[in-house]
């Protein structure tokens, strides 16, 4: 089963309300932005990390990037580190690299959102494709996924 047709299965079977999006092809978290007309700080991108261990989803804004000593300390970790391209192939099959949704149900983790997204009315986010995004209301995204919240980005001085 295709990673799209997962998702909507998945959001489909819980009731929740979301708008799927096709864009063109685009490949990193800015370039999806332009695509659906966005402000990088409305596009939500995953990274995925492990912290002492366990893998975590943590979710920032396209126009940010990931302070590690930030989240560090939010995890209450020693060690965190990104996983590599290769591991994400293993744990994600069928998505693209870099077009990993924030559902952690999905996956078996934990998904943590910085504050920033979190501030937001709406979500959107890639949905396993570099050319499929999904926006839903945050409040929805809550009730889905139960993130954590923290502060662990800063705008990228390119996005600035």
């Amino acid at each position: 089963m295709s990673i799209p047709r997962r998702i909507r299965m998945y959001l489909d079977s819980l009731n929740i309300s979301y708008e799927w999006m096709k864009h063109s092809e685009a490949f990193t978290a800015q370039e999806v932005a332009h695509a659906l007309h966005l402000s990088g700080k409305r596009l939500a991108k995953t990274v995925v990390v492990e912290a002492d261990s366990r893998m975590i989803m943590v979710v920032l804004p396209a126009s940010h990037r990931l302070v590690m000593s930030e989240l560090r300390g939010v995890l209450e970790a020693r060690e965190v580190k990104l996983l590599p391209e290769a591991e994400l192939e293993k744990i994600f099959p069928g998505c693209d690299l870099g077009a990993i949704p924030p559902l952690g149900d999905l996956y078996g983790m934990d998904v943590w959102v910085d504050r920033t997204i979190a501030d937001q009315k709406e979500i959107v986010f890639n949905a396993g494709t570099h050319m499929d995004a999904v926006r839903m209301e945050y409040h929805d995204f809550i009730d889905l996924v139960k993130p954590r919240v923290g502060r662990f980005s800063e705008l990228r001085a390119a996005a600035a």
